[in-house]
């Protein structure tokens, strides 16, 4: 979670907190989308309006127009993972940063998911990650999802992190998250079964947590 969270605020400049309103709405019409109000946003996340401005500084500071599209998301996205191959990940990221399937990332988008990430309740957190693995959003998790995922965190994080990777190793790692997950031996895993393994098994919670390292 910190790398998503570190490429739009760290670089972002230092914020003047004393900057009116008026200022603020003009700097805003200069984009091409405007994002919804301060208030508006600091009621749908859990962040506040001082937090929401450092982070709309930086977001604006990467991407001018105001939306970011998926070249550019993973352009940002790879420069964190030099020693391996990050694009494949990074489209499976954005997709989903990218809930109304527009091609593009809003402010909106981009603090609402950050705001589940960082600040969410276990169950919030869990449902989020429920549907990056849910690749074609039928609610359901399969076997293939689950591996392209999988493949793709591996390859990211590249052969400097994993020196003896196997290549059979992302398979190795589904199978065994199946035959925990998949309670009902359907072939598929929902999202109740999903949150339930989590909670139950501290190894399953453990390898998501390594995992959320990379949004």
């Amino acid at each position: 979670m910190g790398i998503v969270m570190g490429t739009f605020s760290l670089q972002s400049k230092p914020v003047n907190y004393r900057k009116d309103k008026d200022d603020d709405d003009l700097e805003m019409t200069m984009v091409c989308h405007r994002p919804e109000g301060l208030d508006q946003l600091e009621a749908l996340t859990n962040f506040s309006k001082r937090e929401l401005q450092v982070l709309y500084r930086g977001f604006k500071n990467e991407c001018p127009s105001g939306v970011v599209n998926e070249e550019t998301f993973k352009q940002i996205y790879s420069q964190f993972f030099p020693q391996g191959d990050a694009s494949t990940y990074a489209h499976y990221l954005f997709n989903a940063f990218d809930t109304t399937q527009s091609g593009s990332i809003k402010f909106e988008d981009f603090v609402t998911a950050l705001s589940t990430l960082l600040r969410g309740s276990i169950t919030e957190k869990l449902q989020w990650t429920f549907n990056l693995y849910d690749i074609n959003r039928d609610g359901y998790i399969n076997k293939e999802e689950m591996t392209g995922i999988v493949r793709a965190i591996y390859d990211m994080m590249g052969k400097y992190t994993y020196p003896a990777l196997k290549t059979d190793a992302p398979k190795q790692h589904v199978d065994a998250f199946f035959q925990k997950m998949d309670k009902n031996r359907d072939g598929v895993v929902t999202l109740d079964e999903f949150i339930l393994s989590c909670q139950e098994d501290e190894n399953i919670m453990r390898s998501l947590q390594l995992f959320e390292n990379v949004i």
